[in-house]
């Protein structure tokens, strides 16, 4: 994904720091294949109901992750959306001048600062991301269902400490609307 901005290096640099012995020699990392594949199936299978969809107003998945935090972020600044989805600003802004100007989405000025731009879902696409949201919804109740009683409290944790741990007070903060 080119638009994807990412500190590899920083990345390898905490692995390795975690992975080193006692004695200054380096342990390879226990490499977690199952669980990586089956990330990557749930994704696949998770995405690919909103992905039909998409297909029917010629977006991609990218604007859907631009609607969906929009919807559920009315009044969000470009800057924060940036921030959210870790995109450069070129590929935001082909994403976001389509769903503007297919009127999916809002944009102003910002009141007390004229230089913001906030983001604000118009009806067809609070619309469109809940139809979004509901196959997906579906789904993840049907998984939730089949699990014990704290499944769903397991599942969050699990997937929280995915997450890097610098971002996860800001993803709390979000994930953490009704």
């Amino acid at each position: 994904m080119a638009d994807v901005n990412f500190n590899a290096t920083k990345s390898r640099a905490s692995d390795d720091a975690e992975t080193g012995n006692a004695d200054g020699t380096q342990e390879p990392p226990k490499l977690h294949y199952e669980l990586i594949e089956l990330l990557f199936f749930a994704y696949r299978d998770f995405i690919s109901d909103p992905d039909a969809i998409l297909t029917e107003y010629g977006f991609g998945r990218a604007h859907h992750r631009v609607l969906h935090f929009v919807s559920r972020n009315p009044g969000i600044r470009v800057t924060e959306l940036l921030d959210i989805l870790k995109i450069t600003k070129q590929s935001l802004g082909r994403v976001l001048k389509q769903l503007v100007d297919e009127g999916f989405i809002d944009q102003r000025t910002g009141l007390q600062d004229r230089r913001q731009r906030l983001l604000y879902p118009t009806a067809k696409g609070e619309k469109l991301s809940h139809e979004l949201s509901i196959p997906q919804s579906l789904r993840l109740e049907k998984a939730l269902s089949e699990l014990p009683e704290d499944g769903r409290a397991i599942a969050r944790e699990f997937l929280f400490h995915i997450i890097d741990d610098a971002e996860r007070p800001h993803v709390a903060r979000l994930a953490s609307k009704p």
